[in-house]
């Protein structure tokens, strides 16, 4: 019997049936057929704690019981009081205040719009635009798309639709640049900062490692450099950490390699361990203080639903409870130990004619193929074997 589920990113007239998933726990899920499949992908990135942990099951089961929802807006709950105040506590240092949504890509148009209304109330009505960077993804709502790679992104459909913005030269200096590498990547975005600075409000970043659009790692010392171009610039500096936040990296977050505090940071995927959809923009003290005023343009018209749900909220402070007390920064470096030797060390990979370049970063691997057509049939081999992979492009 054909599902009327709408499965997405597929082309529907060559899809194949999508295999049942029934349970799951720990790395692997389960489908009807019997077959028990590692998760590769950990489900698009969120399932930071594999599947049916007993205490994220059991917050979820227990904050059920008490309240499962209530509008934010007026009111407030102590589950949401309290993933702020730890939100605030283990991101980097200045990030006083959350402001809570549904999704990672929700989660980054309301820091495109903070930043936008930042500037305004700040007495620069002509800083509108955005700045983003070549081979970025940040989602696929309307907002979203206009900031991602006009190019090589996924987008190009909706291109009429779509606001105007600037785009920098994605960065080509790898983790382990020299300085010389790095300084040819901060002087493209100098370049575009220098002609276009006056009608900027915020440059967008994926910190070390831009994901979707083709998981290119770069430099801490190039997301150092990008600061200190925003503080010249009088342009803020947004990090969607949305995919590389929770250890993704190596570090609980991207930007602690650099050391360096965003002006505006969004989390979603692995903030609740991926049991719930939710997201938190979190802002400094210097952009939620250009909100307090006697205008109406210093309220912040935005506000989902299900912002700040109660359920989410609560196993969100569990997920965060179970990352550092069973140390899972260092379960993080076993496995890059594991992802280095086993990929790296020997080279063998980077023997295939097929295969353009092999990188590791925290829990990320990649293997980049010089075409598309190089990886036709791998997700059937890697099921063969037990692993569920879901390749993007090359």
């Amino acid at each position: 019997m054909t599902t009327p589920v709408w499965h997405p990113y597929a082309h529907l007239k060559t899809q194949t049936p999508a295999p049942k998933v029934v349970g799951g726990d720990g790395a692997h899920f389960v489908l009807e057929s019997g077959e028990r499949l590692l998760d590769a992908t950990c489900s698009w990135w969120c399932m930071i704690h594999g599947y049916g942990h007993p205490r994220l099951v059991a917050a979820i089961r227990e904050q059920a019981g008490q309240l499962c929802h209530v509008m934010l807006g007026g009111l407030t709950h102590d589950p949401a009081d309290q993933l702020a105040r730890e939100l605030v506590r283990i991101t980097p240092a200045g990030l006083n205040h959350v402001f809570y949504s549904d999704s990672g890509s929700v989660g980054m148009e309301v820091a495109m719009k903070m930043a936008l209304q930042y500037q305004v109330l700040s007495g620069n009505p002509g800083k509108r635009k955005m700045l983003s960077l070549m081979k970025a993804y940040h989602g696929d709502t309307t907002g979203c798309m206009a900031v991602c790679d006009p190019e090589e992104g996924m987008h190009s459909l909706f291109a009429s639709l779509l606001p105007q913005h600037h785009f920098a030269p994605a960065p080509t200096a790898p983790f382990d640049a020299s300085d010389e590498q790095v300084e040819h990547d901060l002087s493209a975005l100098r370049e575009v900062l220098e002609r276009h600075h006056c009608e900027i409000a915020a440059l967008l970043m994926e910190p070390l490692l831009q994901a979707a659009g083709g998981l290119n790692m770069t430099s801490p010392a190039y997301v150092a450099g990008a600061r200190a171009l925003c503080d010249e610039f009088n342009v803020l500096l947004i990090f969607d950490e949305v995919a590389t936040g929770f250890g993704r990296t190596g570090k609980l977050f991207a930007a602690d390699y650099a050391g360096v505090t965003p002006d505006i940071m969004v989390l979603s995927k692995g903030l609740t361990g991926g049991y719930l959809g939710h997201a938190a923009t979190l802002a400094t003290d210097r952009v939620h203080n250009a909100f307090i005023g006697d205008s109406p343009q210093h309220a912040f018209m935005h506000g989902p639903t299900f912002m700040g749900n109660p359920l989410a909220c609560r196993v969100a402070l569990e997920s965060l409870r179970v990352f550092e007390e069973e140390d899972y920064l260092g379960k993080i470096a076993a496995l890059n130990r594991l992802l280095r030797r086993e990929l790296l060390e020997d080279r063998a990979l980077n023997a295939y004619p097929t295969v353009a370049d092999v990188r590791v970063l925290g829990a990320t691997a990649v293997i980049e193929a010089h075409s598309a057509d190089a990886l036709k049939g791998v997700g059937d081999f890697a099921r063969k074997r037990g692993v569920w992979l879901r390749p993007i492009g090359r």
